[in-house]
């Protein structure tokens, strides 16, 4: 009787599980499952990652051979604003426990997010991941970003001092189905599709903040998803990576306004109040790193993406954050 060596179980722990992007990979894997992998979803009712007894707990129970890192302590432009060390100090203790828990134990790779808004101020677009550094992040989110921008610093010193395989990804605007749709405090094409509901529910105007000219790139949560895995499984260098669509497919802020528009068969007035302000004109990111290796990947166009989101939304207009 010969036994073949059966390959060991790897167990895929993500944290912030429960949110856009972990609620993204967890339709993924479902629907692409891979049986050498058992994934575990955590939400904050796992327990506190700020605490290190807390983290300690949760690693000893599911013990990880694989961590995807998203959670975070996250807020809008005001809260940033107002709570500089609370952004700073929560995100840090939560990165650290993560990293070397990570190390403690062996993990074999760990893939942290990062993101666009905490690269420099003042810079030059298209941005690329060896920019992150070159200079201090807007003051409105420095708390946030600084502590972000640690990640980096650390996925290379754990790697250059105990060889641990730690990595991050860098998304540009991420949404889809699982997003907060809060018209106050979730993003741009939620915050728009929610608005637009309201709207045709009311009969009223479908109101855009500013001239609707600013340019985005949006990449739909199920992309980042399956990127986010391939980068678990393939990607292995300290090096950041972006995750994004290509700098050709930057729309603007009008063009998604009235795709959202047009997936919720919205047949009133449009309007661009231009009294409000615009933000920043355009934050165009590069992915020529991605492309290096995968040239091929599709993404899902912002038409068929804003469809999916209206429809997701439609569907949990009940049970969905908002």
């Amino acid at each position: 009787m010969t036994t073949e060596s059966v390959p060991e179980k790897s167990v895929v722990m993500v944290t912030g599980g429960s949110g856009l992007v972990g609620s993204a990979i967890k339709d993924y894997v479902t629907a692409n499952p891979n049986d050498n992998e058992q994934w575990v979803f955590l939400s904050s009712k796992d327990g506190d990652l700020r605490d290190r007894k807390a983290t300690e707990a949760i690693f000893e129970k599911y013990k990880p051979t694989h961590v995807i890192h998203l959670a975070a302590k996250v807020g809008g432009l005001f809260a940033n604003m107002a709570q500089k060390v609370e952004f700073y100090r929560e995100n840090t203790l939560i990165n650290d426990n993560i990293m070397e828990l990570c190390r403690i134990t062996k993990v074999k790779k760990l893939v942290s997010m990062l993101s666009t808004c905490i690269f420099p101020d003042k810079t030059t677009y298209p941005i690329d991941e060896t920019m992150l550094h070159d200079g201090p992040p807007h003051p409105s989110n420095e708390g946030y970003a600084y502590a972000k921008r640690l990640i980096d610093t650390m996925n290379r010193a754990y790697a250059e001092e105990y060889g641990c395989n730690f990595t991050s990804i860098i998304p540009t605007n991420i949404y889809g189905p699982h997003d907060n749709f809060s018209i106050q405090n979730g993003h741009v094409i939620p915050g728009l599709i929610h608005k637009c509901y309201i709207a045709k529910k009311n009969g009223t105007p479908f109101t855009i903040w500013g001239s609707g000219k600013p340019l985005r790139q949006f990449i739909y949560s199920l992309d980042l998803a399956e990127l986010t895995v391939w980068v678990m499984r393939e990607y292995h260098s300290p090096d950041p990576i972006t995750l994004s669509v290509g700098e050709e497919d930057e729309v603007s802020i009008k063009d998604v306004a009235l795709a959202v528009a047009k997936a919720m068969k919205f047949e009133g007035e449009v309007i661009f109040d231009t009294e409000k302000a615009d933000g920043q004109f355009k934050k165009t990111a590069s992915n020529k790193k991605l492309r290096s290796y995968r040239p091929d990947y599709k993404f899902t166009g912002i038409e068929e993406g804003v469809q999916k989101s209206v429809d997701w939304f439609l569907e949990n207009y009940e049970t969905c954050r908002k």
